[in-house]
């Protein structure tokens, strides 16, 4: 492996990282101005849980030894001890994976606190951050990338984590705002729609960083995935912002940077199963059923706030299905759409997956919330939601009125 594969995949997991400051600002400018401190705190923080369960066990249960397909063993890299030894020529060894594996697991867990925007405490939060990323993500996590169940006997296409990372953390924001319930006001709107745009730019980024850096070097698969990422991204402001202009009849900042994340998203599975074409149809796909599907919280009577359930996990699905109805035979997976005469039997791994997917996440993460509402109580008084979580949460305010 030359240095140079070294040299990117060092660059794409700093842009990786981006994705945390930007999710925090995209996140924080959705919330109230009373909240934005909170809910980047929030984002920020699972950099901290997530790295110490990754370093005790959880990289042994994603990738070590199978344990009944469920579970990888969780002693098998304990304290990550035993990796440090220098393999004396430029590679991508054992310690950047770790922490490029560490970034994957954090941003997911990121993301379920967009459902808990403006009434949980941020103790309680740090503690179901620690227990969600244990029971959910790390064997979802084996499944999917470390030589579980669904990795060994489904033939189903998840290139960089359409299901481990999206549907699980969509699936898990709805299962978490049911149990927590709505806001006492539910009116509140985006305080800051400069910084949800700016967020965005950094999620794109970064973006690029997960699927380019997922092809392992700086090779032919990495410079395909930025094509078909940026092009997805980019017809997903178109999908998102029609179905706007049709529903409201005018399009939005906020449905514009909405339908950025649902193309990402959906390509997130396919990014190196579609080509051109089919990257703009999916990227079109994801922001049109994402913006349909943001109405129906609504309609469910949930408050799921900032719609990670619509953009992650709906967007997930609907990348999911659109390699098995897009694939080309011509790319790097080499995968044959249906719509061009592929074969069928993709569907249904395909199908299955997403359903053992987000139906663990959804009942796994309500049994945990429960659990934890039971023992230490998630929500916040209404005294400190009234005040606002930064204040009362962290004696801090975004912005100085004086």
């Amino acid at each position: 492996m030359p240095a140079a594969d070294v040299a990117w995949m060092l660059a794409a997991f700093a842009v990786v990282l981006i994705m945390f400051p930007g999710l925090s600002l995209f996140y924080g400018g959705m919330a109230g101005t009373k909240n934005a401190l909170n809910m980047m705190m929030m984002c920020m923080s699972t950099l901290a849980t997530v790295s110490v369960v990754y370093v005790l066990f959880g990289h042994g249960i994603v990738v070590g030894d199978s344990i009944g397909g469920i579970i990888g063993n969780p002693s098998g890299f304990w304290g990550f001890l035993g990796i440090y030894e220098d393999p004396g020529e430029p590679m991508v060894s054992d310690p950047f994976w770790f922490a490029f594996y560490i970034l994957f697991a954090a941003i997911t867990v990121a993301i379920v606190a967009s459902a808990a925007v403006g009434r949980m405490k941020f103790s309680a939060w740090l503690v179901f951050s620690l227990v969600w990323v244990t029971l959910v993500y790390l064997p979802l996590g084996h499944w999917v990338f470390g030589g579980g169940w669904m990795r060994e006997h489904l033939d189903f296409h998840d290139y960089a984590g359409g299901t481990a990372v999206h549907m699980a953390s969509g699936m898990g924001a709805l299962a978490l705002a049911f149990v927590l319930g709505p806001r006492r006001n539910t009116q509140m709107r985006p305080h800051s729609l400069p910084l949800v745009l700016v967020g965005v730019a950094m999620l794109w980024m970064g973006w690029i960083g997960f699927n380019a850096g997922t092809a392992g070097g700086a090779n032919f698969l990495a410079q395909y995935v930025t094509l078909t990422t940026l092009l997805a991204g980019s017809t997903g402001m178109i999908g998102f912002c029609l179905v706007e202009r049709l529903r409201d009849g005018r399009a939005t900042t906020l449905g514009m940077c909405s339908g950025v994340i649902a193309g990402l998203v959906g390509i997130t599975p396919a990014a190196d199963g579609v080509d051109a074409l089919g990257a703009m149809a999916l990227g079109l796909a994801a922001g049109a059923v994402v913006a349909w599907a943001c109405t129906w919280k609504t309609k469910l009577g949930i408050d799921e706030t900032l719609d990670a359930f619509a953009v992650h996990g709906i967007g997930g699905i609907v990348g999911s299905l659109c390699v098995v109805l897009f694939g080309y035979a011509g790319s790097p997976a080499g995968i044959e759409g249906i719509l061009f005469g592929g074969d069928w039997s993709i569907l249904l791994a395909e199908i299955a997956a997403i359903g053992a997917t987000c139906g663990y996440a959804l009942v796994m993460t309500f049994v945990i919330a429960k659990v934890l509402d039971k023992l230490i109580g998630l929500r916040a008084s209404d005294e400190d939601e009234y005040d606002g979580m930064d204040l009362s949460q962290h004696a801090e305010t975004a912005y100085d009125a004086a």
